[in-house]
């Protein structure tokens, strides 16, 4: 029996890698625009590709268009058959597709585009300085210098922009956000934040004698971030449309692009990388594993301060809501805490902490992590104060009474009495709740911190490889839950020999 569930086991993961390796085949062949009436379009999140490529979505002919936070996602997608084509900005299509044998750009293009940088629009005084110091950048032929470092065969890392001499930075810093998913414009190099981008804003900085931070978040977070005031630019490959205006405003536009289409030609993948060449190109080179544990790192500091903050709150909760329905006190205190468990159960976690980031810290500069560590503690919180309130609830009856004919007040009972025996009921849900915890911590990229997911993320976006980087977050993520579940049964273990 025992061989038998081995080798069941063995042909579920082989199932799985077959699975996964599996290219489907959608059946539509894009040559131009005028084939993608019916076919199934991926784009990224937010960028023109996804706005333009919207006109033909719900036509009679079904288009869809599926939207991926990544390019790296959508591309993976094109290369396994699940979509027909994907739109993009030209230079990022080509970093993409160079050395893909069975990527194909179209040389029709789909749309032609302004770059330009995004700022707040209540921040005339920031745009008039940037605008100026964006026309010194390039009549000084700065940018065309900045460009060629990074397009074109002869010139390409011949001549890297340097600060000049002399530079100070006595005029403050300006916090710029970005997408460093984007080659050429920003992407990761030996663990810093490089491209077209990353050397003109700094070009802008020097002008202005302001020192930059970049700061790494979702694309479609970009002017959220900057029209809520927690960064002071935003310069992604972003283009002005109407849309865009009515909420931030653009400095004159630095670069001229287009969007293309990137097909899928059919031809083979090209050479097979064996697999030491594959684990060395996505952890070894250029330290990658060091973006997998700074994102532990955090991890773990979250999920730790969330889940102790988060115990507090819920116990506090449960005692008001116990004390409530077993001696009717507290009636104005109960009906918050209801309010409370009501809000925070019926909405989404991710949401909750785009509102507390970009909502209720519009105006403080308060640091990410510390911004994730309150947001997980309060959802945490209310599914805490529930899981005690079961357990409190649970301890019968007589033993109140029982307490208190011994001449113990209410408070004294509940310490002594009910509240241990309550503890050992709820211990294995609580460390279900720390369980549940640690894993909805990966959604911390939408606010731009690295986290486990998002170090996996960044790695994804560098090699345009998904299944080894995915693979390690998952297979850290099990190890992590797989050590609590040991704790939490020894605890359980030790809990029931106190009890003999």
């Amino acid at each position: 029996m025992k061989k038998r569930m081995i080798y069941a086991a063995l042909t579920l993961v082989a199932a799985l890698f077959v699975g996964c390796g599996s290219v489907k085949d959608t059946g539509k062949e894009i040559k131009s625009i005028d084939d993608l009436e019916g076919a199934k379009i991926g784009v990224q999140l937010g960028t023109i590709g996804d706005i333009y490529a919207s006109d033909y979505e719900g036509d009679d002919a079904g288009t869809t268009i599926e939207r991926y936070n990544k390019l790296t996602d959508a591309v993976q997608a094109l290369r396994q058959g699940k979509i027909d084509c994907v739109i993009v900005d030209e230079q990022p299509a080509i970093a993409t597709t160079t050395g893909e044998a069975n990527l194909e750009i179209l040389e029709e293009p789909f749309a032609l585009e302004d770059y330009a940088i995004c700022i707040a629009k209540d921040n005339d005084e920031l745009l008039e300085k940037v605008n100026g110091a964006l026309a010194e950048v390039i009549e000084e032929g700065t940018l065309d210098q900045i460009i060629k470092n990074y397009i074109g065969d002869d010139t390409k890392g011949t001549c890297p922009y340097v600060t000049p001499a002399g530079t100070t930075y006595d005029n403050g810093k300006l916090v710029v956000v970005t997408n460093v998913a984007f080659p050429p414009y920003e992407y990761y190099e030996n663990g810093e934040a490089v491209g077209i981008d990353m050397e003109l804003i700094k070009a802008i900085g020097d002008k202005l004698g302001m020192e930059i931070e970049i700061e790494d978040i979702e694309f479609d977070s970009i002017i959220n971030a900057v029209s809520s005031h927690k960064a002071d630019l935003g310069i992604a490959g972003m283009t002005m449309t109407e849309e865009r205006l009515k909420s931030i405003n653009f400095s004159e536009s630095y670069v001229q692009s287009k969007q293309v289409m990137i097909v899928n030609n059919g031809a083979a993948a090209g050479s097979s990388m064996s697999l030491v060449d594959n684990l060395k190109r996505n952890f070894v080179d250029d330290s990658r594993w060091t973006y997998l544990t700074k994102g532990l790192v955090n991890t773990l500091i979250i999920a730790l301060c969330a889940v102790l903050c988060g115990m507090l709150i819920g116990f506090l909760v449960a005692i008001i809501r116990v004390t409530y329905d077993k001696t009717g006190g507290w009636a104005i205190a109960n009906a918050i805490c209801k309010l409370y468990i009501t809000i925070i159960r019926g909405t989404p976690m991710m949401i909750q902490l785009l509102i507390i980031y970009y909502v209720v810290f519009k105006s403080v500069n308060v640091p990410k992590i510390l911004v994730a560590i309150i947001a997980f503690a309060i959802n945490s919180g209310a599914y805490v104060a529930e899981i005690m309130r079961g357990g409190i609830m649970a301890v019968d009856n007589g033993q109140m009474e029982a307490g208190r004919s011994l001449g113990l007040n209410y408070k004294d009972t509940m310490i002594s009495i009910i509240l241990p025996q309550a503890i050992k009921t709820v211990l294995p849900a609580l460390g279900n709740e720390f369980i549940s915890l640690i894993k909805e911590t990966s959604i911390c990229g939408y606010i731009g911190l690295m986290d486990l997911t998002r170090g996996g993320d960044i790695i994804r976006s560098i090699t345009y490889e998904a299944f080894l980087p995915l693979i390690a977050v998952a297979i850290i993520y099990l190890v992590i839950v797989q050590v609590l579940n040991l704790g939490v049964g020894r605890l359980e273990k030790n809990l029931r020999k106190s009890e003999r």
